[in-house]
């Protein structure tokens, strides 16, 4: 019979179709309606200059499931979308464009290099929007935005301006972490910190009145002894009480210092003793100003030695650190070098060394702002789905630190403070002003700093809402119902947006935080583009579709878990897809009527594998729900993957082709079209969120072929798209739990007859006989389906009875009480008693026992020479020590695997005497 689907599915030839399908029709758009519940979510944004990793393809994926979710469940959804400025990296980005053409960003100057970026973010900026929509999300795009748009520049001012006028924002020359490469402030969680194989460096300090005795100080950086003004030891260190206080000559410079005492001191690090340079070193900063001890800059910005640096001005800091020990070597100063393991601070951004600076910077006092965060998730105004990482963000906001903010780079929100060139008063305003606030002098010169990118998208929630004007939007929509992000950026973004929220809007700016896990390869290591190890998701939309991309991404994903990932595992997904497709195509090609006729359906209509399916969906949409609402994606994925492949493709499908091809009569077969297509209708609903392009293509066929032929499946089939469509929800009138659990005999009885055939080499379309024997505290009648059984298993004769003796020379296979499992919770009990049940195949003139006997012996042999290797080489102590872990694992599960297969060619000669 002629069907309107393709024989093949091929989802180049729908998924752009159905995006501009839901774009043109505004399906994804939303506004204000107070008859409605909202649900909103903010996108985190990506970086301008992004392309979509996979990484982002696991957000976007989640996010999209949540919202099409709660779209269809009534909710009135929003999902905003935007781009982020990302300031270093889109400075990076232009600054490399223009060294191509050998222009170096002075050489534009501030306001022409500006402009550069600005025509880079209009050609380039709008990539990873486009790929997004690749993947089916279904954002809002009418309310897209920018972290340096009009609007968002005003929230940001804004804030700037409240924060600085409550006390919360202040300027001041501290120690910050300093990129010699990007020439700006870094904060705390923009150094990525990794241990180096590093040296000691012992190296003696001379005393002034006696230059034959001397004090050894250990160092790691021994290119910052240039600015050493003390050496400290602890008060407590005997070892050097008599020396206190006594003048030391720095060697090479000449320097003249004193021994100072300090409790910081770590008398068991090194010698005991440190020096103290007070303008490269966080904590000597701090010893520094606790002494009253001036700091001497040794360095340029740009990690260049300085004229305080000597003879060594002018030469790169690790250059100068080359030859500075050399001459030290050469002057005797040096004791002795000892390899030392320690931990370097990087640039998250250019991954170069940062160095512990001086500096004149903004910051955010985060102490006030931290407690209020804390307190939000301490009385739950804020839930972390998995609730482990709580206790992450907890620990951070305990002990942060204040918040740099500034940033010495050109592309970013500027900074609204002005200094007058008269009084050197500062004004911070959110417009320029005409005036000094102090002197009222007219010559102002605005601040040359931009603000730290995590500033802008701290306001996010709310800005993009159109704060700081009260706007519907916000009035509706804020505070958000959730944030689905990343764990690595807990500290970055999630925990600065709480703060934000709760000090600018007096509200936690989400109820609800998932935090996922990381796609690393299929070794466990972490995707880059230096190991070559990374997955194109673009690339695998093309080869195996979005829906298949996203299926398999969604099913691997465990609630916060890290995810092993290789380009085979989505070779999963395409297989549900196809299955799906092929289950349409039957469907369709069956619910088609010469002379249709609508009927209403009676509960007695209903045969036995109806109530069983019905029941099944029921069920399933009930778990598939409360896993959703859970934030359980990959269980809620699998509880319909697994009803609608094995429940219904492989059972329910297979046992209504009778009814389909030889029904019994027009009306019977009127109700089994009608269960098929209620059932896939409900299959189709549970599946968008998941796989929104094949099943809104399956719907609109669906639906067109339900009308046609006049099938009543107490649905409203008016809506004009799946995604706008109704969430299932669980139906009393079809649970029955005695239908579940006697198909799940029926199941085991089937497959038992199956795992014979299997065993014994005999081919699906040999007919057998077949006896089952039922204990006598059996509490089900197997009689009645004696047809459906012969059907599905292939059988000729059986017999079906109370304790029946087995045969000779048949295979037997036994079905207990813990075998019958229908899915649900069965904590109180089951509702019959199976007792047991054994399944007699007579094997006389199916096979023959010797020639099958001597198959499975050599076959046993061979399965045993394997498992002796495998054995032998887990069994070798160099191979458990060399291989690499996922090697060893997986000759662990070989053993597994072959102990497995051996114990069944065991219990398959039993059966053959």
């Amino acid at each position: 019979m002629q069907t309107i689907l393709s024989t093949q599915y091929n989802p180049k030839e729908i998924e752009d179709k159905w995006y501009r399908f839901w774009e043109e029709k505004g399906v994804f758009h939303s506004i204000p309606d107070s008859s409605r519940k909202p649900y909103a979510i903010v996108i985190p944004p990506p970086n301008v200059t992004g392309v979509l990793h996979m990484g982002h393809a696991l957000n976007n994926i989640i996010q999209d499931i949540v919202i099409r979710w709660r779209r269809m469940q009534g909710y009135n959804a929003l999902w905003i979308p935007g781009t982020d400025h990302a300031g270093i990296a889109t400075q990076n980005v232009v600054e490399r464009e223009l060294a191509v053409k050998h222009i170096k960003r002075e050489q534009l100057g501030r306001e022409r290099f500006v402009e550069e970026v600005w025509k880079w973010k209009n050609q380039y900026g709008s990539t990873i929007i486009n790929q997004l929509k690749k993947l089916g999300s279904s954002c809002d795009w009418a309310r897209e935005r920018f972290t340096m748009d009009e609007g968002l520049s005003a929230a940001v001012k804004e804030t700037f301006v409240r924060l600085f006028e409550r006390g919360l924002i202040y300027k001041g020359k501290y120690m910050i972490n300093w990129c010699p490469r990007c020439c700006t402030a870094l904060a705390d969680d923009e150094v990525e910190h990794e241990e180096h194989e590093g040296h000691l460096w012992h190296i003696k300090y001379p005393f002034r009145d006696a230059p034959h005795l001397y004090i050894v100080v250990a160092t790691t950086r021994p290119e910052t002894m240039l600015g050493d003004v003390a050496v400290a030891v602890n008060p407590k260190d005997e070892r050097y009480k008599d020396m206190i206080g006594e003048i030391l000559t720095l060697p090479i410079v000449g320097r003249e210092m004193p021994i100072i005492t300090d409790d910081f001191v770590d008398s068991f690090f090194g010698t005991g003793v440190v020096k103290v340079t007070p303008a490269h070193d966080p904590n000597d900063f701090e010893m520094g100003k606790r002494h009253n001890l001036t700091p001497i800059v040794v360095m340029q910005e740009n990690g260049v030695m300085n004229e305080h640096a000597g003879e060594y001005e002018g030469l790169d800091r690790f250059e100068c650190r080359n030859a500075l020990v050399e001459e030290l070597k050469l002057k005797k100063y040096i004791e002795m070098v000892t390899p030392h393991k320690h931990s370097v601070g990087h640039c998250y951004r250019c991954h170069t060394v940062i160095e512990p600076y001086i500096s004149d910077q903004w910051f955010v006092k985060m102490r006030p702002l931290a407690d209020a965060a804390i307190q939000a998730s301490r009385n739950k105004s804020l839930t972390f789905f998995p609730e482990r990482w709580e206790k992450i963000y907890l620990s951070w906001l305990e002990n942060v630190r204040d918040w740099c903010i500034s940033r010495q780079i050109w592309w970013g929100h500027r900074i609204p403070a002005w200094y007058c060139q008269e009084c050197r008063a500062i004004t911070v305003s959110s417009s320029a002003p005409g005036k000094c606030s102090k002197c009222n002098s007219t010559t102002l010169k605005q601040d040359e700093d931009v603000l730290d990118t995590w500033f802008s998208s701290a306001l996010w929630p709310f800005s993009t809402m159109g704060w700081p004007k009260e706007t519907s939007e916000l009035k509706y929509y804020y505070p958000t119902s959730a944030l689905v992000t990343d764990r690595g950026i807990i500290y970055f973004w999630v925990a600065r947006m709480v703060m934000m929220g709760l000090e600018i809007m007096r509200d936690v700016p989400f109820s609800n935080v998932y935090i996922h896990g990381t796609i690393l390869d299929e070794i466990g290591r972490k995707m880059s583009k230096s190991l070559g190890n990374g997955i194109d998701p673009l690339v695998m939309i093309d080869q195996y579709g979005a829906d298949a991309v996203r299926f398999s991404i969604t099913v691997l994903t465990t609630e916060g878990q890290d995810l092993k990932l290789s380009e085979s595992k989505f070779e999963m997904g395409r297989n549900f897809t196809n299955k799906l497709w092929n289950a349409a195509r039957f469907i369709m090609m069956n619910l088609k009527d010469e002379h249709p006729k609508e009927i209403k359906l009676e509960s007695a209509d209903y045969q036995f594998e109806d109530r069983w399916i019905l029941s099944r969906l029921n069920l399933t949409i009930m778990v598939c729900t409360a896993s959703l609402e859970q934030f359980k994606f990959n269980e809620a994925a699998m509880h319909v993957y697994d009803f609608t492949w094995h429940s219904f493709c492989d059972w329910y499908l297979e046992i209504v082709k009778a009814r389909l091809y030889e029904p019994v009569s027009s009306r019977d077969k009127k109700v089994a079209q009608t269960v098929l297509a209620q059932v896939f209708d409900q299959i189709l609903h549970l599946l968008h969120p998941f796989v929104p392009f094949i099943t809104e293509e399956l719907w609109h066929n669906l639906k067109r072929i339900v009308l046609e032929n006049k099938i009543d499946i107490r649905k409203d089939m008016s809506c004009k798209s799946l995604a706008r469509s109704v969430w299932p929800t669980t139906d009393k009138r079809y649970e029955d739990r005695i239908a579940e659990e006697t198909m799940t005999i029926l199941q085991n009885v089937i497959r038992a007859i199956r795992n014979i055939r299997s065993k014994m080499n005999i081919k699906e379309k040999q007919k057998l006989d077949a006896l089952i024997s039922i204990s006598a505290d059996g509490e089900y009648n197997l009689q009645e389906h004696s047809g459906m059984l012969k059907r599905m298993a292939n059988l000729e004769r059986l017999e079906i009875g109370k304790n029946l003796a087995k045969p000779d020379n048949a295979a037997a296979e036994v079905i207990g009480q813990t075998d019958l499992s229908s899915g649900r919770d069965l904590s109180d009990g089951l509702s019959l008693n199976i007792g047991q049940i054994e399944v007699f195949v007579p094997l006389e003139g199916i096979i023959d026992p010797v020639a099958e006997k001597e198959r499975q012996l050599k076959h046993l042999n061979q399965l045993e020479n394997h498992l002796a290797v495998v054995k032998r080489k887990l069994e070798n102590k160099d191979f458990a020590a060399r291989a690499p872990a996922h090697v060893v694992t997986m000759e662990q599960n070989r053993e597994k695997e072959l102990l497995e297969q051996i114990q069944k060619i065991k219990l398959i000669l039993n059966d053959l005497g």
